[in-house]
């Protein structure tokens, strides 16, 4: 799908993998729908890139009226919404059991609800929005869904049960939802990053931060944010990616 002119939003844009991939998608002409809850930094990326080509607002991805009135009003402003990419998340470290006491289950729920949860609102929200949408180029496409979940879906490590779990539940909805959305030519993919040096990090004790750094192959060094956009530009624009999990990690494989 051609990128210039249309319409893409993208969640957790004020920080991190969010902030890059809106900042990609923009640069190659997109008009973008920034979404976080962080209204402050939200408002400090819009100015950064204009006004004129990007709606900020404030939303809570599990609030289905939230992610509702940004996708109308945005769309009200700048046409069919074409793409929507999830990179809202949050992270977590806990044992199932620790000190002989179970894992928080308040904790569990929240790590669910806001990256699995919030991650399916955004998308059955975007994909009813999508499938009205006229046909474009050769392949007659209507969408593309773009999700983000992480190697921790497949190599999770201690501590991780709640994230890890979370993350798997993004990578397992590509297909069936690709499945599901095939018949009005909408995609839907996942991507998997490895260790990339965002915030989310910031919420992880040092001591599991350099075992991570232990686990990285070729480039020995942790992933830049503008390597996971360029990635998801080029999911955007590729129309025969689909029903996938790509892994975006440098070859690493998480340690226990």
């Amino acid at each position: 799908m051609q990128i210039d002119g249309k319409l893409c939003a993208v969640t957790g844009a004020a920080s991190g993998l969010g902030r890059a991939t809106a900042k990609a998608l923009h640069d190659a002409g997109a008009n973008v729908l920034l979404m976080d809850l962080n209204r402050d930094r939200l408002e400090e990326l819009q100015a950064e890139l204009a006004p004129s080509t990007t709606l900020a607002v404030a939303v809570d991805i599990r609030e289905p009226t939230e992610v509702e009135k940004a996708f109308d009003d945005a769309i009200a402003m700048f046409g069919p919404l074409r793409a929507a990419v999830s990179c809202a998340g949050i992270a977590s470290s806990a044992k199932i059991v620790s000190r002989n006491q179970a894992h928080d289950y308040d904790l569990w729920r929240k790590v669910i609800d806001i990256n699995l949860n919030g991650t399916f609102n955004v998308m059955r929200l975007a994909a009813a929005r999508m499938v009205t949408n006229d046909p474009l180029g050769e392949a007659g496409e209507r969408g593309v869904i773009v999700n983000t979940a992480s190697v921790a879906a497949e190599d999770g490590q201690k501590g991780q049960a709640a994230y890890a779990a979370s993350k798997a539940g993004v990578a397992a909805l590509s297909l069936p939802v690709a499945r599901d959305l095939a018949e009005y030519a909408v995609r839907c993919v996942a991507v998997a990053p490895g260790l990339f040096g965002t915030e989310l990090f910031d919420q992880i004790p040092e001591k599991g931060i350099e075992a991570l750094k232990r686990a990285l192959l070729y480039p020995a060094r942790m992933g830049l944010p503008t390597e996971f956009a360029s990635l998801i530009r080029h999911i955007v624009e590729n129309p025969y990616l689909n029903g996938s999990l790509i892994r975006l990690d440098g070859g690493a494989r998480l340690p226990a």
